[in-house]
């Protein structure tokens, strides 16, 4: 039980962490410069979804592979939702196109870096919890 809750708060502080980086590259004009239209406002609804989600994401870290490398294990397991982010949100949910190409032609790779810091930060709350 014990591991079940660390790894859920771990996710939630990953998706946390994951949604300041998104808001601090909108509000200071990162993504813009890169042609894509993210820059979400920092408000409670929009940012207790995401918290929730990286928590339930972190359930993910039950896997058993590289337990011995938790950053690592972190940045593979962040390729998940990444893969939903652009496969699935984007273009079902949001109707922004596959890949979120709607949004700009560099939206994967926002996802990636976004999504690489919820696995880092989960992975690094996890390790220090021990």
């Amino acid at each position: 039980m014990k591991k079940i809750l660390v790894y859920f708060s771990a996710g939630c502080l990953g998706g946390l962490a994951n949604s300041l980086a998104v808001w601090a590259f909108g509000a200071n004009g990162i993504t813009h410069q890169f042609g894509v239209a993210i820059a979400p406002t920092l408000t409670p609804a929009w940012l207790y979804p995401r918290i929730v989600w990286g928590g339930i994401w972190g359930f993910v870290f039950l896997l058993p592979f590289l337990n011995s490398k938790l950053i690592l294990k972190g940045a593979i397991i962040s390729i998940f939702p990444t893969l939903v982010q652009l496969f699935v949100v984007f273009p079902l949910k949001a109707h922004k196109g596959y890949l979120g190409l709607d949004l700009g032609m560099y939206t994967p790779v926002f996802v990636v870096i976004f999504n690489l810091v919820w696995g880092i930060v989960a992975a690094f709350a996890i390790k220090f919890s021990k």
